[in-house]
């Protein structure tokens, strides 16, 4: 038989918004990260809204197998949980110069309890925000090591449709952590599987969330 194949953009949002219940019955916003691209600041506060409209009472951000992307969509995410004039990043260049970049708005999940999801597929973006996360105590981080990719590229456009990538700097942790090619260490280690049919990350992280 013949069959007629349309070629098309599979649009594949980055951001993801599910409300959870914990045993207990507290209500938990999930949002799922999954890159921070072009469209990633758009979609994460339209995804924030939806879940303070169901009224949660913590939050869980899940950046497992997020490879990064934009570094200022992180310090932009970042921000929704880190307290006014805190660092979220440290840029740090070939003459050991740091540069502090802050939060840049006033967040709306300040007051939250939160768990951060990280495993071995979480790098750079993705461990910047947990990177921050962690090192203020403002939650916990459960999963697996992650990737341990500490530095900063920069993207330049040659000629013939050709381009490069070029390291220009590294980052740290607002303490000053540079965790490339380590990784961050979560506070609680579980490796992944299901059980049931149940993520046992996502379970576990729903538990520490209901205590």
């Amino acid at each position: 038989r013949d069959v007629t194949l349309t070629r098309d953009t599979i649009v594949v949002k980055s951001v993801q918004y599910m409300a959870k219940t914990t045993k207990s019955g507290k209500k938990i916003a999930y949002l799922q990260l999954t890159s921070f691209g072009e469209k990633t600041r758009d979609e994460w506060d339209a995804a924030v809204s939806k879940s303070l409209a169901d009224a949660p009472q913590a939050v869980l951000v899940d950046v497992r197998n997020n490879p990064g992307g934009f570094l200022d969509g992180a310090i932009y995410i970042g921000s929704e949980f880190i307290g006014e004039d805190q660092i979220v990043v440290l840029q740090e260049d070939a003459q050991a110069n740091k540069t502090p970049y802050k939060v840049v708005r006033a967040g709306k999940m300040i007051n939250l309890p939160m768990v951060v999801l990280i495993n071995k597929g979480s790098a750079s973006a993705s461990e910047i925000l947990a990177g921050a996360i962690a090192d203020y105590s403002r939650g916990k981080l459960v999963g697996e090591q992650s990737f341990g990719k500490g530095t900063i590229q920069s993207a330049e456009d040659l000629a013939e449709n050709t381009g490069i990538h070029i390291t220009t700097a590294k980052w740290l942790t607002p303490k000053g952590r540079w965790i490339h090619n380590t990784g961050l260490t979560p506070d609680i280690i579980i490796a992944a599987g299901e059980e049931q049919g149940k993520d046992l990350q996502l379970e576990k992280a729903l538990e520490i969330l209901d205590q």
